[in-house]
């Protein structure tokens, strides 16, 4: 009698059946869209919506089979802002017809038949269940379109893919508009010569301070200043040619960055190489991008204000392991300039740089993916298109598998004050020519070697290694060790009338000779 009191009735049963088989519905919406219409309701809305996953899935191994043979075209499609802002409004339409099945298998599971408590517990459950998919493609949708439009914005084309003598040759440029500067002004100079068949790379870094660079006669400035870009003051430098070429944008009608492309002209006539592309990162961007990934963390071995310059120090970045900087304090790390060098700076900005590319945690960038995009819009620019991107990667792949030469234009190789042009476009020749080389045997007896400059050039190996040589020669500064001589007649480039004059040193702000070390962890470090 007790067991008949306590066994479930005829009704009891079939509720517990609808439930089950209404959580079944639900289950199988969200794991396969259309399998509850296909079993219990609208078999021909079920058939649809499995072709149409079918069909998705399947489009998506066809790429990913073709991207493995031809991957060209795929980087390419996947780096173009136009797929990605479609995307953004396929996932959206995607998403609204899987709430909708989600909240139809609700409807075929007939909640009617369940007991009052389940079927609120189960109608609750479907309409979280259907917005969860919702508001999930919502915001993939908005990861899509924030991709799309840094894409769009980033490589907008207008570079040259075409070699010159079988190498790429891209313009990198560090950029600093500061609350306390006027406009922006590139003080990070470095060209990256890229073997188009190796990938061995050169890196020429030049000062920011180096005056008297020349136009090419093809330059709308060199009418202008058709004797090199010259001020008695001094103030005419490489890292206001920007700022010259924004000033006279009238000069370059139809060019959508004109102080980039005055700045590609002086570079080009001052190391003889013709520039295939640009990519210019603005540090001021740096804050909202290094918030927008939690802050970086690295060891700093040398004492760092904050301030200076017009302006007094008001703080320092203290000396210590493992300190983590926000966005603010970050920026200020890679370009304060109060008390050091030029070429400190320069690699305090190598160690953010670095950081950001160690630390950069994968769950970070899905979460805050919006964020991040858009602090890439604030601070990268470049002429690379789309199509460019895959045969880049490759070349940059290369690269990494290689140790990379770097020739920096300071003293005693070059004092920006009394550039030596001649001495800068041999250099270059001649470092590519020992670089290209190390690839082919046949030319390393008649290669020339470095003899004939004078200066520190280095070449870095994959373990971060440097091994730093240094060589003199008739083209080096005359004068004493470390100081800097006049020139016994003006020196001229080709194609220039531009004379030398002595000057100082090469120096900071403060007028500190610039060092020639290029040893990271006397300032910093990064885990």
């Amino acid at each position: 009698m007790t067991d008949t009191a306590h066994s479930p009735t005829v009704a009891q049963r079939s509720e517990r059946v609808v439930l089950r088989r209404g959580i079944g519905y639900l289950v199988g919406s969200i794991l396969l869209p259309g399998s509850a219409q296909l079993v219990g309701g609208n078999r021909r809305v079920g058939v649809v919506a499995l072709r149409v996953i079918g069909a998705l899935l399947g489009l998506v191994i066809v790429l990913g089979l073709v991207s493995l043979v031809w991957r060209t075209p795929a980087v390419t499609l996947l780096a173009s802002g136009w797929f990605w802002k479609l995307m953004q409004w396929v996932l959206i339409v995607l998403g609204v017809c899987w709430a909708a099945l989600v909240l139809d298998a609700w409807r075929v599971a007939r909640p009617m038949g369940m007991a009052p408590r389940s079927r609120l517990g189960f109608g609750i459950g479907a309409l979280l269940l259907a917005m969860a998919v919702f508001f999930g493609s919502l915001g993939l949708g908005s990861m899509a379109r924030a991709q799309g439009d840094l894409l769009s914005k980033v490589f907008a084309g207008g570079g040259s893919r075409k070699a010159t003598a079988g190498r790429i040759n891209v313009l990198l440029l560090g950029g600093d508009a500061g609350a306390d500067r006027t406009g922006l002004r590139p003080d990070s100079i470095t060209v990256a010569s890229i073997s188009e068949q190796t990938g061995r790379t050169v890196l020429f870094s030049l000062p920011r301070n180096l005056e008297d660079v020349d136009f090419p006669p093809s330059s709308p400035l060199h009418k202008l200043y058709p004797h090199g870009y010259s001020c008695p003051d001094h103030s005419c430098l490489l890292n206001a040619v920007y700022m010259l070429g924004q000033d006279h944008k009238d000069l370059y009608p139809g060019v959508a960055d004109p102080g980039v492309q005055a700045t590609k002209e002086a570079v080009e006539q001052t190391l003889g190489l013709s520039m295939n592309y640009y990519a210019m990162i603005d540090l001021q961007g740096f804050i909202s991008l290094i918030d927008a990934v939690g802050g970086i963390t690295l060891d700093v071995n040398k004492r760092v204000p904050i301030g200076g310059g017009t302006s007094k120090v008001f703080g320092y970045i203290e000396v210590g392991k493992n300190k983590h900087l926000d966005g603010y304090h970050a920026l200020w790390f890679a370009r304060s300039r109060h008390g050091s060098t030029d070429y400190e700076r320069m690699i305090r900005q190598k160690c953010v740089m670095n950081a950001m590319l160690n630390q950069l945690n994968p769950a970070t960038v899905v979460v805050k993916f919006n964020d991040i995009a858009h602090a890439g819009q604030q601070i990268a620019a470049t002429d690379v298109p789309a199509s460019e991107v895959n045969r880049l990667m490759t070349l940059a792949t290369k690269a990494k598998a290689k140790p990379i030469s770097s020739v920096s234009f300071t003293p005693p190789l070059i004092y920006p004050g009394n550039p030596k042009l001649a001495v800068i476009r041999q250099t270059v020749k001649q470092r590519i020519s020992a670089s290209e080389a190390l690839d082919d045997p046949s030319r390393r007896s008649s290669t020339p070697g470095s003899s004939g400059t004078s200066g520190s050039t280095n070449t870095s190996g994959s373990d971060g290694s440097t091994d730093t040589s240094k060589s003199t020669g008739a083209a080096g500064p005359s004068g004493s060790a470390g100081e800097p001589g006049p020139s016994s007649s003006p020196t001229t480039a080709a194609g220039s009338g531009s004379s030398a004059k002595p000057t100082a040193p090469a120096s900071d702000d403060n007028g500190t000779p610039q060092p020639q070390n290029d040893d990271l962890s006397q300032v910093c470090a990064v885990s």
